[in-house]
């Protein structure tokens, strides 16, 4: 009796542990995803050391394994702050800001970004180099003008002078796309494990990310 109660009981935790694991693995796949900040290319909105959470479900989530996206509540916009893979090397993140969407056309002119002929007000860009380089020799000031086929984005970061983003590499296929950059849920400039409770910035933590 007692041996039958006790498979009994270590089959519920069994059940229980798989259960755990199934819907883990469903919400890290088709709902929300952890991230963390390895950069200073996101500055001021994004600090190297913020973790934050990524929401797939707005965009479409992907089949794990496949390349079918399922359909989402809307497309990306620009100013969406979103994670993706890096075109040079799928198996590496990338977190930046869309600027433009399909059909758009991007230019940069002296490290101000102009879409579709309208210069943008971007609050959220700072831009840390007084000098501006010319196009021909570098696009990170002088780009374009470029215009973005259908299902593709161009990313770039808040840190307009130190990131690496669609500028260098060109725009960002859809199917790339993770998702949405919600909130941070945790942040730290601790160098390591070990002093990362004493370095807390609690005035980051639960912070939306616009």
């Amino acid at each position: 009796m007692a041996e039958n109660r006790a498979r009994s009981i270590v089959r519920e935790y069994v059940e229980a542990g798989l259960w755990a694991v199934a819907l883990t693995f469903v919400l890290r796949a088709f709902v929300i995803q952890a991230f963390r900040i390895p950069s200073e290319s996101m500055v001021p909105t994004l600090l190297k050391g913020d973790f934050l959470f990524v929401n797939k479900f707005e965009f479409g989530p992907k089949i794990p394994f496949t390349h079918i996206r399922l359909p989402g509540i809307r497309p990306p916009h620009r100013g969406d702050v979103i994670v993706f893979q890096y075109p040079r090397n799928p198996h590496q993140d990338f977190i930046k800001r869309c600027i433009a969407t399909g059909g758009q056309t991007i230019e940069v002119h002296n490290k101000l970004v102009v879409v579709d002929g309208d210069t943008l007000n971007e609050p959220y860009a700072i831009r840390s180099d007084p000098n501006t380089l010319p196009g021909g020799y570098n696009p990170r000031d002088n780009f374009g003008p470029f215009t973005l086929p259908a299902g593709e984005l161009f990313m770039m970061g808040d840190n307009r002078d130190n990131s690496n983003d669609s500028r260098f590499w060109g725009p960002v296929k859809m199917d790339l796309v993770k998702g949405r950059a919600m909130f941070i849920y945790f942040s730290t400039d601790g160098s390591s494990v070990l002093d990362a409770f004493w370095k807390i910035r609690f005035d980051r933590l639960f912070r939306p990310i616009r």
